[in-house]
């Protein structure tokens, strides 16, 4: 099962009591992990970031949007940050092997719960946008929730994608799309004059002709007295947080002001602020598998758990077995697949980049696959054993069930393999000659991981088949990637 990271924002930044009932929706559901939650009492807006597998992401956002919806009153919110709705942007993240197309069907299906039991109009954003201009979210959001309620019934431009051109009378309106990784970057001037911080915004954002992929607005920061520019890098490959900075810092010069204070709300890349750590004290031959912290979290447990391991595929047990160690075989070739990329990337080239951190999210996707390998095969030991001690015809579905997914979890071992392989081969020629054999390696275990993977898919589909199970999918599946 892919896994996304969700980021709904909601438009409640004040009341601690009101954000703990919304966050506490995602806490109590399993499968889905809370990683972070930013509020700001001026903006009046809070931020959550989750991630988890794509159902339970989705039931999770639904439950705090009930709550939001019931809680939060947009014809009395006040904030300096714009917003449509009480739940006013949920964006969808693809991660590892998750597709874009995976993302979007995840708005699409929230947005359609959200007309249908919310009542609430929904405009579709980002890369999930049945309209071009609503690629864009500050385009989507134009008017605020005052703008839209008074124009959604009579302007054509403004009908939602789903839902009947009325917002809800306190709720209002929501966008919902899918989008990358975005970095939200706060930078404080040295002036309380938001005229100034407006100015330099205009000049930063590149819809206005200044920096790729870089959105910005202008906002008055009363509580501390302070303008703030307050930015979204969309692509931090393509303008990174040292140099949307530097912009900020030259175009407040022009008006007397500098950058007294910046911020980055909810969470960020660590390769992002390993870019600026390297701008700002030119360190342009870096290596930064040389980071202490980053030597300690990966050598010292990759050699007690490859020690561990290596015991443990040795013992007379039937776990864990080839199907992890195919998983572990992905590990290692994603790994290794990532040190070649490091290596061959320019500096003014993002596709080698960008593909080393799908790589990174892949490995940590495969060592999740190495126990899960083993928990699903433990699994169709402990159903066979249930329908001999309890007969019956739930038992004999349940043990169908877990063979079933006995299968489905190396498939995708198998899967992500084959993803991971084409990465690299589609890379081929800008890996640097002296990488070669480390390229080949890496493609060498991720074929070892796809082929170890496929043979332990196609065991337990002669099971499968000797109980007149269904598994025209899997076999398909396995065509595929054979």
């Amino acid at each position: 099962m892919s896994s996304f990271e969700c980021v709904p924002n909601f438009s409640e930044g004040r009341d601690e009591t009101k954000i703990a009932r919304i966050v506490a929706q995602a806490q109590e559901r399993p499968g889905v992990t809370l990683l972070d939650v930013e509020r700001n009492a001026d903006h009046n807006r809070c931020v959550v970031t989750l991630v988890g597998e794509g159902p339970a992401l989705v039931d999770a956002v639904k439950n705090m949007m009930r709550v939001a919806t019931a809680l939060i009153d947009l014809t009395s919110h006040h904030g300096e940050h714009p917003r449509m709705g009480a739940t006013d942007v949920v964006p969808f993240v693809p991660l590892g092997d998750a597709t874009t197309e995976q993302a979007v069907a995840l708005a699409i299906e929230l947005g359609t719960w959200v007309w249908e039991e919310l009542h609430i109009p929904v405009y579709l954003y980002g890369e999930a946008a049945r309209l071009p201009e609503r690629q864009d979210l500050a385009k989507v959001r134009a008017g605020q929730f005052e703008g839209i309620r008074d124009t959604i019934g009579t302007d054509p431009a403004r009908r939602p994608d789903m839902g009947e051109p009325r917002v809800h009378p306190t709720a209002g309106a929501v966008a919902i799309g899918a989008r990358p990784i975005l970095i939200a970057y706060n930078a404080y001037l040295t002036t309380p004059d938001v005229a100034v911080a407006k100015k330099v915004a205009k000049a930063v954002r590149s819809r206005d002709g200044g920096l790729a992929e870089v959105k910005a607005l202008g906002f008055d920061i009363r509580e501390r007295q302070r303008a703030q520019v307050s930015m979204n890098l969309t692509d931090y490959r393509r303008t990174p947080i040292h140099r949307a900075v530097e912009a900020v810092r030259r175009e407040a010069a022009r008006f007397g002001a500098g950058v007294e204070e910046t911020e980055v709300v909810g969470l960020v890349p660590e390769d992002a602020l390993f870019d600026a750590a390297e701008y700002y004290l030119q360190l342009n031959s870096f290596d930064r598998s040389t980071v202490l912290e980053r030597k300690v979290r990966g050598s010292q447990p990759r050699a007690e758990s490859l020690s561990d391991f290596t015991a443990r595929l040795a013992a007379r047990t039937p776990t864990p077995g080839g199907g992890s160690a195919a998983a572990a075989a992905g590990a290692m070739g994603a790994a290794l697949g990532e040190m070649v990329l490091a290596y061959s990337a320019g500096s003014d080239d993002a596709a080698p980049d960008a593909a080393r951190q799908q790589l990174t999210a892949a490995r940590s996707r495969f060592l999740g696959l190495v126990e899960e390998d083993a928990q699903a095969y433990a699994d169709t030991i402990t159903a066979r054993r249930t329908t001999k001690s309890q007969p019956g015809p739930e038992a004999e579905q349940a043990w169908t069930a877990a063979i079933r997914h006995a299968a489905e979890v190396p498939l995708d071992t198998a899967r992500l393999a084959w993803s991971c392989a084409r990465e690299l081969r589609d890379l081929a020629d800008r890996v640097r000659p002296v990488m070669k054999s480390d390229w080949s390696t890496a493609l060498a275990l991720l074929n070892a991981a796809r082929e170890g993977s496929l043979a332990n898919v196609v065991i337990n589909l002669g099971d499968l088949r000797e109980r007149g199970a269904d598994m025209a999918d899997l076999e398909a599946a396995v065509r595929e990637l054979g």
